[in-house]
């Protein structure tokens, strides 16, 4: 059993799905502090809850905005992510406007970027961009980190785990050939074993979005 740290302090133990109940946040939250994962990963309506349960321990809270088409308006997107910072959220991951990406509009891409890490990074919090890969083409994924790297996003996250495809080696390995030593990481979607967690971890990922972490730490 792997609880010393190295591995569950790369992991977001993430659990979003529409019909959760408070009992399952509580045993989810549990777990995440037993097996000290970096963070819990959960909808924004139980963050507060979940900074109460992981307020003394090394768990941090994680939560999403645009979750998880991503196609909202910037507008609504930074009502999302400031009701998370108020209630103290420590890590907010958001998912682009992948419809302006496919329609051309950098713009918009520029602006998200720029409004959203600029008032997470205010509150000293950690701000992920999700990219969603298996919608985009090799060079929109190149043309997104050269940006999210712009905009100081901390980490370049491959997807939301609910469409087509979730992390994949070569995407990984071709994020971390982008942008270098200039953000970081976050693989998810699909990784479910240790051998999964340790190869994505050696392509180049910083953290690990899975909802299996706990048979992750102890397979």
């Amino acid at each position: 059993m792997d609880t010393s740290g190295t591995l569950a302090q790369c992991i977001d133990h993430t659990i979003l799905r529409a019909d959760l109940t408070k009992h399952e946040i509580f045993e989810h939250c549990q777990g995440a502090i037993k097996y000290r994962f970096k963070t819990v990963c959960l909808p924004a309506y139980f963050v507060k809850y979940a900074k109460e349960l992981t307020a003394d321990s090394q768990t941090n809270v994680c939560s999403v905005v645009g979750f998880p088409m991503g196609y909202g308006g910037i507008s609504s997107k930074m009502e999302e992510t400031k009701t998370l910072l108020d209630h103290d959220c420590d890590e907010v991951d958001f998912v682009i406007n992948i419809a302006a990406v496919k329609n051309g509009d950098w713009k918009a891409i520029d602006d998200e970027f720029d409004r959203l890490v600029t008032i997470i990074h205010m509150k000293n919090k950690i701000a992920k961009a999700i990219l969603e890969t298996c919608l985009l083409t090799e060079k929109e994924i190149e043309t997104l980190c050269n940006k999210a790297i712009d905009h100081s996003v901390d980490f370049v996250k491959t997807s939301t785990g609910f469409s087509k495809k979730g992390a994949e080696l070569d995407i990984v390995k071709f994020i971390k050939k982008t942008v270098t030593n200039k953000a970081l990481i976050k693989a998810s979607g699909g990784i479910k074993t240790k051998a999964q967690a340790k190869n994505f971890l050696k392509a180049g990922a910083h953290r690990l979005g899975t909802s299996s972490g706990i048979k992750i730490i102890t397979g």
